[in-house]
């Protein structure tokens, strides 16, 4: 089986897909860190992103999982220990 060379316009794609999910990734991080929001609010933020990220793409929710889900949990549980 061939496989098939991405086009540039493919590729590009793919880079603004990957822009994308880094900045709201980041700027999740930051609310969880930062924002005066309550235990719910965060993991209802977590699970918005995660919503989003799936939109962009699917099937990658192992993928979430093993990369950005322990991000999160961790930046929750120090907000916890910190109240």
């Amino acid at each position: 089986m061939e496989s098939q060379i991405p086009s540039k316009a493919e590729i590009e794609e793919e880079n603004l897909k990957i822009r994308r999910v880094r900045l709201l990734v980041d700027l999740t991080s930051s609310l969880l860190a930062q924002g005066n929001i309550s235990q719910g609010e965060m993991l209802n933020l977590v699970r918005a992103t995660q919503e989003t990220v799936l939109k962009i793409f699917p099937g990658k929710k192992d993928t979430f999982d093993l990369i950005y889900r322990p991000r999160f949990n961790r930046i929750i549980q120090e907000r916890l220990r910190s109240n």
